[in-house]
């Protein structure tokens, strides 16, 4: 079992590397000055990269290998002259002819039956490492190389919205063409069979029927039968990054009960989207959203869901409390998921310098306007269907 040398492994030049994606390729080199300007600060000669989000990160959207026991089977060694690939013999191949071809990465590789840690260990010994988990000799940076993966690049900007649409798609299809009688499980396969056909990864689905999130806020789904009104959601990811939408269909008159709540909810969406402004802390846009639950007479509602997240590649890089003091900067995705009683929206925005983008917009959906310090929030509506298999239309007044 040959040892790893001590000294650095050796730099490739542009010129030396087949290169498949120069737009990929490009978005690696700039992440690896970002990388390289930490280590300098901090005083590392490495960095040893081993959690999957920050995997998919460097590698501008490489999905890590998972061993059987949903550890990572693959790790990277970063320094300011190069980049590489730990992995074994069964992991490597499809990472190199299916993720990282042309990308610049060296390999170092072992036979699966000898494991990883001696791997690991070798190339670590003798040199001053960070690491995004514990490992033997290695310092545990995991915070600071977080913050790493924020903001987004263009690259990852153009994706997120790519990503985006084809959650919005999937989730308005599903609630298209599910029926009154088919399960909440029978609702979400179909969500993940249209999610995955288009290689998205379903994250966390939910299939709510018949006000079921009342009281189960993070409700998913069950063998429940749908019979009135459904709530369909996923987050989502591709290419590493992550975000989410949600809809709702009612099938004949909405209920009151449920209608209600609704537009409050989209009411605080809206506000949620129209504050997430660039340079304003996460806890200075919540007591906007705040005051909206106030005004319209549920205060205390705000306490019985997580309010929004935001994302990245993970779905919550930094989740929304009160007093967050994380301040939103342009190329941030926000995923707003507020909940009033039994009724849930949601959608993924961008944070730019001229305001909110939405990510996931609807598309054959019905939507409505609402005034936002006087500018005009365009939000997803409830789509009603009557009886099933009739055209939809919008919900009168909503």
């Amino acid at each position: 079992m040959a040892a790893i040398s001590k000294q650095f492994l050796p730099s490739m030049s542009s010129g030396e590397i087949e290169i498949t994606d120069p737009d990929r390729y490009e978005d690696i080199d700039r992440k690896q000055e970002r990388i390289a300007a930490f280590l300098a600060r901090k005083k590392y000669d490495g960095l040893l990269i081993r959690q999957p989000a920050n995997f998919a990160w460097f590698t501008s959207g490489a999905n890590c290998p998972r061993d059987a026991a949903g550890e990572s089977a693959a790790a990277l060694f970063v320094t300011p002259e190069a980049r590489v690939v730990l992995a074994d013999n069964v992991g490597s191949p499809i990472l190199f002819d299916r993720a990282l071809w042309g990308m610049g990465f060296q390999l170092k590789q072992r036979p699966w039956h000898e494991g990883r840690a001696g791997l690991l260990d070798d190339l670590c010994r003798g040199r001053a490492v960070a690491c995004d988990q514990p490992q033997n000799g290695c310092t545990v940076e995991a915070a600071e190389v977080a913050s790493l993966r924020l903001p987004l690049t263009a690259l990852e900007c153009e994706r997120l919205r790519k990503l985006g649409a084809l959650a919005a798609h999937a989730v308005e299809a599903t609630a298209r063409h599910i029926e009154p009688g088919q399960t909440e499980a029978d609702i979400a396969g179909q969500l993940a069979n249209r999610l995955i056909r288009h290689e998205v990864q379903p994250l966390c689905l939910h299939a709510i029927a018949d006000g079921r999130g009342r009281a189960y806020r993070s409700w998913q789904y069950s063998e429940n039968v749908l019979k009135r009104w459904c709530i369909v959601s996923a987050t989502v990811s591709r290419w590493g990054l992550c975000c989410g939408v949600t809809r709702t269909v009612v099938f004949g008159s909405p209920p009151p009960d449920m209608v209600v709540p609704f537009q409050q909810a989209a009411m605080l969406l809206a506000t949620g989207v129209f504050f997430s402004q660039a340079g304003w802390p996460l806890g200075t846009v919540w007591q906007k959203v705040k005051r909206i639950y106030e005004k319209q007479g549920i205060a205390d509602e705000w306490r019985f869901a997580e309010q929004a997240d935001v994302a990245g590649y993970l779905a919550s890089e930094v989740p929304l409390f009160p007093t967050s003091e994380f301040a939103l900067l342009p190329r941030m995705p926000v995923y707003w998921h507020p909940t009033v009683g039994p009724a849930q929206v949601g959608d993924t925005i961008l944070v730019t310098e001229e305001g909110a983008e939405v990510v996931t917009p609807s598309s054959d959906w019905p939507t409505m306007s609402i005034a936002v310090k006087g500018q005009a929030v365009l939000l997803p509506d409830l789509l009603v269907r009557e009886p099933p298999g009739t055209p939809a239309v919008a919900l009168a007044g909503s």
